[in-house]
């Protein structure tokens, strides 16, 4: 059997992250610490500074919640509401849900999107979205999932310094506990490009039992359901004297309010008979469906329509929503029972169950963990805002604040370990295992004739390594010439506090070493993520103003849309819109049009023009929108009233809303691809 030591490192059995130090060892300055909850529907920013209660900063509309959407429609980047007002016009062009493609592969891109794409021609494994050109007949634009991320991340940071009247002096940001180790990296590079320095990476449901704690002054033993809109994890913790603790987790990083979306999208495409839709058709059901799920979890019926393939005022119960998606829910259920049994746990002793992530709202997600733990989960704390303030509160202590009190253990989510005889794993860091955490093992040479090995570090459960997620390989040379079995190479897994990994190998004879810090393969280089840091610094002030020429042409041509569309529909009659006022509707269209095709406009004189067309315009949108409700009302129950504008309240959201090898070193030696280091014995 191989020889093998684990040991944990801490500070008194504890790991404290009370009393950050930089490299020197000198106490960190306080600053401005910032948590953010990167989502996959909506991302968050909050801040706790200098021990004050968490939170949320909000844009200048007061909107705390951005959607994490990205519109490379137009020459820049736009962000937030205004992209998404462009999605059902530019669907492979405005980038959603993009947190489910951070640090996967090709291969790994199994579920619908209407992206185009494309394997990155100079990283094997890598992948890029196609985002078309910025004008017709450019040449393409690919960005990386993590590029598209920085986008998001860069927003927040600005509304944070905005917020402070000071530079953002570091974030945590927040990622799915049962990410991999390429989802994690790729989320901490995107911070990086974003211009942030990224103090932690924190797992979503430690964040969420951070800040329950701390409100509630909570002990016992907690699980955390968290149901986004990409993924789903479950967390056991144990919550002792300000003690956090994650004793086991588990999850999909596949399933989420997303894939409930999709499901209540091909029914209303069934019921529509719409046998082959096209991409522009599914786009369209996906956004109705995700605003009739959110109207359901407040109302037993909504009325929704698809203009696009002829679906109109379409009634849809909340009990058939549950239908859609019970299958799905019922995978949830399942994920945390085998959480439950992996923390040796059984349900009617936990003394609470946290509920986060905006899909915890539907109610059949909260009935289903009712019946699961025999008990009503908590939702004192916004679902939405819960993981952001738990960010927050960590973000401060990590600043250098005097907050106290605070040790958080976290867990290792997937196995690491190596690749051995056969293709077999042999994990070295189990999963669950709590970090920071290093494990050590001895393996032994195959042939006197070997003089080197390669190792093969691999993440996953399964049993193969041709099954599991390949991380690394990095060789080690200059082993002495030994009879089989003899030498004694001793491997250590190092893993810090965010999940990272280094591996190191050294031979016991001669004290011969080899590290390397693992860079996921769907990982960008260090040269690439330095390169795009310094592109973002270099050209902050252009990119900025791009970007806000970019979201006030988005704007603009959204109203003269609307104000177009409405005279057509009431052509002329006088009672809706008088002749003179009709003139200055469209005197203010003219030089909107203008502002929008003039070529060296600016921001402001875009919101100028729309500013002007929405004074001149705003009576006749009153009065067509009295008209409306009239011709709505008229002749209807008070609880038909209420169908109808549920329904239009729906559509308005929609439309704006190898093995290891033996490496020898004489060159007279034929080759031994096939052969494998062996675990000493």
């Amino acid at each position: 059997m191989a020889s093998q030591s684990l040991s944990i490192h801490d500070t008194g059995g504890l790991f404290q992250i009370a009393e950050p130090e930089d490299r020197k060892g000198r106490a960190r300055r306080p600053g401005f610490g910032v948590g953010i909850d990167l989502g996959t529907t909506h991302s968050l920013v909050a801040v706790a500074p200098r021990g004050a209660e968490p939170r949320p900063l909000a844009d200048a509309e007061g909107r705390a919640l951005l959607p994490s959407i990205v519109s490379y429609a137009g020459d820049a980047a736009v962000v937030g509401y205004a992209a998404a007002r462009e999605q059902l016009e530019h669907p492979s062009r405005v980038v959603s849900s993009v947190k489910r493609f951070m640090g996967r592969g090709l291969e790994d891109i199994t579920f619908s999107h209407p992206y185009r794409v494309v394997p990155d021609p100079q990283t094997p494994g890598l992948l890029r979205l196609d985002v078309g050109p910025a004008a017709p007949g450019g040449a393409p634009r690919l960005r990386t999932p993590i590029e598209v991320s920085a986008e998001i991340l860069a927003v927040l940071k600005r509304r944070a310094e905005a917020e402070l009247g000071a530079p953002v002096d570091g974030a945590v940001i927040t990622v799915p506990a049962y990410f991999d180790d390429a989802q994690r990296q790729a989320t901490r590079d995107a911070g990086r490009i974003a211009g942030l320095k990224v103090y932690r990476l924190l797992a979503e449901p430690t964040a969420a039992a951070l800040a329950y704690g701390l409100d509630r002054g909570g002990e016992g033993l907690f699980a955390v359901y968290d149901l986004g809109g990409g993924t789903f994890d479950i967390s056991v913790l144990r919550l002792r004297a300000g003690v956090f603790q994650v004793i086991a987790t588990g999850g999909d990083s596949a399933l989420g309010g997303d894939d409930f979306d999709r499901a209540l999208a091909a029914h209303l495409l069934e019921r529509a008979g719409a046998t082959a839709p096209s991409d522009l058709q599914r786009e369209e059901a996906r956004l109705v469906a995700r605003a009739a799920k959110e109207a359901l979890s407040e109302r037993e019926r909504v009325t929704v329509s698809l203009p696009g393939v002829g679906l109109r005022d379409a009634v849809v119960t909340r009990d058939e929503l549950d239908a859609q998606i019970d299958a799905l829910v019922r995978r949830t259920v399942k994920a945390c029972r085998a959480t439950l049994r992996d923390a040796g746990v059984r349900a009617q002793e936990l003394d609470g169950v946290v509920m986060v992530g905006g899909s915890t709202r539907v109610p059949l997600v909260r009935a289903r963990v009712e019946k699961l733990f025999g008990r009503p989960p908590l939702t004192d704390i916004d679902p939405d805002k819960v993981v952001a303030d738990g960010a927050a509160i960590q973000a401060d202590i990590l600043s250098g604040s005097a907050r106290e009190g605070v040790t958080l253990l976290d867990v290792v989510p997937l196995s690491l370990g190596l690749e051995t005889m056969g293709g077999i794993v042999e994990k070295v860091i189990p999963r669950n295992a709590t970090i920071p955490i290093r494990a050590r093992q001895v393996f032994t040479n195959y042939s006197e004739q070997q003089t080197g090995m390669t190792f093969h570090v691999v993440q996953g459960e399964r049993e193969l390594a041709a099954d599991c997620r390949s991380l690394a390989r990095f060789e080690l040379k200059g082993i002495p010439r030994l009879p089989p079995s003899m030498a004694r190479v001793e491997v250590s897994f190092q893993l810090d506090a965010d999940a990272l990994l280094t591996v190191t190998a050294r031979e016991l004879m001669t004290g011969v070493k080899q590290s390397v810090e693992v860079k996921p393969t769907y990982g960008l280089s260090s040269d690439e993520v330095d390169r795009l840091v310094m592109e973002s610094l270099d050209n902050a002030g252009e990119d900025f103003a791009a970007r806000d020429l970019a979201e006030a042409r988005v704007e603009l041509g959204r109203v003269v849309l609307a104000v177009r569309a409405a005279l057509q529909e009431v052509g002329h009659l006088e009672a809706i819109l008088p002749a003179d006022e009709r003139a200055g509707v469209e005197a203010a269209l003219a030089g909107a049009d203008a502002a929008m095709h003039q070529p060296d406009a600016d921001a402001a004189a875009i919101r100028s023009a729309l500013g002007q067309l929405e004074r001149a315009s705003e009576p006749f949108a009153r009065r067509r929108m009295e008209r409306a409700l009239n011709a709505g009302m008229e002749g209807k129950s008070l609880f038909e009233v209420e169908d109808t504008l549920a329904g239009e309240a729906a559509l308005d959201e929609r439309r704006g809303g190898h093995s290891p090898e033996l490496v020898d070193d004489d060159p007279g030696a034929p080759a031994r691809a096939e052969q494998d280091v062996q675990k000493d014995s």
